[in-house]
């Protein structure tokens, strides 16, 4: 997928925190040790670094939720992660972003950190982002 399909499926994903833009998806993608996986439905893109892995977004368009793609992304991405050594999966997620936090604890993540007033919502208020963490085995 290219940076601009890439924003363009982030933005009917996410309204809080704001939607990222191709440059910015761009400059991920360019990073070292920046993962994509997934298609115009749902994607994951994440990075290792050493021996963990930061998931920087996971978004599925929302025609496609509920379906398991999300879950299929997760497990690919862990076992991606292992098999490039890495022991620890992690991650933020705005706080009232419920199916979120629902949908990594089914996939064994638990609360590791808070990080208070960390997102600023479309009308200015702000957020706690949770840190989330999976010891992958």
């Amino acid at each position: 997928m290219t940076p601009d399909q890439l924003a363009d499926l982030h933005a009917l994903g996410f309204d809080t925190p704001r939607p990222w833009t191709a440059q910015e998806f761009q400059s991920l993608l360019n990073l070292p040790g920046t993962i994509l996986f997934g298609d115009q439905k749902s994607i994951v893109l994440a990075r290792i670094i050493a021996d963990e892995a930061e998931i920087l977004t996971l978004v599925t368009h929302p025609h496609h939720r509920r379906g398991g793609l999300a879950a299929d992304l997760l497990s690919q991405l862990h076992t991606h992660s292992q098999m490039h050594g890495c022991t620890r999966v992690y991650l933020e997620v705005a706080a009232p972003n419920t199916a979120a936090r629902t949908l990594y604890a089914r996939h064994g993540y638990s609360e590791s950190g808070r990080r208070p007033n960390y997102y600023r919502t479309p009308d200015g208020a702000r957020i706690d982002a949770l840190i989330l963490t999976k010891t992958l085995t």
